[in-house]
Parts: C-alpha cells; structure tokens; sequence
C-alpha cells in the first residue's frame, strides 16, 4: 500500500513550533549609584585635566622668569666678572707708619740775665741769652747767631743791639731735650751803637744808671733783666 505524503505546513508557519517571531527587549536603566560613580569620575578626571594645565603653566612661567632675571643680571653686569681661579692676587695694605710726633715750638721759652745785679765804672757786664725747652718732646731750635740779639735800653733810648754791627750771621740748629737749657753769653763793652754800624764819637758809651737788657730768638722776646750800671 503506499503512503500517502504528509500535509505540508501553510507558508510562513513551522510545523509543531511556535511561529511567533521575538518579541521587543526590555532596556534596563543604571541605578542612581552609579549615575553618581560617573558624575565623580568625570569631574576627577575634569580636575585632574585642568591641575595638569596649571602645573604647566606655573612651571613655563617660573622658568621664563629666571631666564628673565638671568638675562637681567648678566645685563646689569656689563661685563662677566672673573672667576676666583682669575682674580689677580690684591696686596694687603701695608700699615702707613704714624707721623713722628712734633714738640709745641710754643712752649720753648727765651729769657734774659746777667752774671751780676749791678757792676763798678771798670766792669763788663756778661749778657745771657738762655733757651729752654718746657715741653715733653725734644725739640730743634736755631740758635745761631743769625736769630739772637741782645739788646740793651735805658728808658726810651736804644743803647746797643749785638744786630748793628755783626760780623757775620750763622745758623745753629741744635736739638734740646725736655727741661733742657742752651745759653749763650755776651760780653757787652758798655758801648753804643746804632743800626747799620755807624760811627760813634768817643766818649759816648753807656755812663752810670740802670739799664734793661732784653734778650730775642727769632720772633721769641724774653722778659726785660735790669742791671745796674756804677
């Protein structure tokens, strides 16, 4: 007997399936939670992005400025200066020797006297010229006779001066130590004289009385010693 074929499936169907085709999917929403891990992890990355940013511009603008301040300096100097290995060796300054101390010419003194108070018609009288040094340090003084006179006056009459008819006219430096004397003497013939030597008569020499014998050191004037003239 033959078999008879079995009935074909109407088009479109599956024989014995479910010819329904698949449904719409269901898309499920994030959670809040993790709505909230995205917003933290974007705005990190966000700050991140822009400290980056600003740490590299604070490192450009740090390093323009001390290039600046480079360049401002080595302009500021003009010219390089030189290293320790090129610097030449200075010398030490040495020690300026302190000037040599002076004595006060102001406390060098001259003073007058006579070997005696008062002298007989035939005596000489001897005139001293003393110079004393009255400081602390040694001094130097001329005492030659191109700086001394001795003069003697009676009153408003110049008697004599050893200037009007000297020979000659010296210098004699001579160093005196403190509290020191030179002296230097006169023997006066009890003459006359005048300035420029001139002639005298004779028989006009000094007659009997008192005299004041006023000794001189350059611009120094000693105080008068008076004498008595027999």
């Amino acid at each position: 007997m033959k078999k008879k074929p079995a009935a074909k499936a109407p088009a479109g169907k599956s024989a014995g399936k479910n010819t329904a085709g698949p449904g719409p999917r269901t898309v499920r929403k994030p959670s809040p939670a993790v709505y909230r891990r995205r917003r933290l992890f974007a705005g990190g990355a966000l700050v991140l992005v822009l400290g980056l940013i600003a740490g590299g511009v604070a490192t450009v603008s740090a390093a323009v400025s001390a290039k600046t301040e480079q360049v401002a300096s080595t302009e500021g100097r003009g010219t390089a200066q030189p290293t320790d290995s090129q610097e030449a060796p200075s010398a030490s300054p040495s020690a300026t020797p302190s000037a040599s101390p002076v004595c006060d010419q102001k406390l060098v003194t001259v003073t007058a006297a006579t070997n005696k108070a008062s002298y007989g018609p035939e005596e000489k009288p001897v005139l001293t010229l003393k110079v004393t040094n009255g400081g602390k340090l040694p001094c130097k003084v001329n005492i030659g006779t191109s700086q001394m006179e001795f003069l003697v006056t009676s009153g408003s009459d110049r008697i004599f001066s050893s200037g009007d008819c000297q020979a000659s006219s010296n210098d004699l430096v001579k160093t005196i130590a403190p509290g020191k004397s030179e002296t230097a003497n006169f023997p006066w013939s009890r003459s006359r004289s005048v300035q420029g030597c001139a002639k005298i008569s004779e028989g006009s020499g000094a007659g009997s009385g008192y005299y004041v014998f006023i000794a001189k050191l350059g611009a120094k004037v000693s105080p008068p010693a008076v004498f008595q003239l027999g």
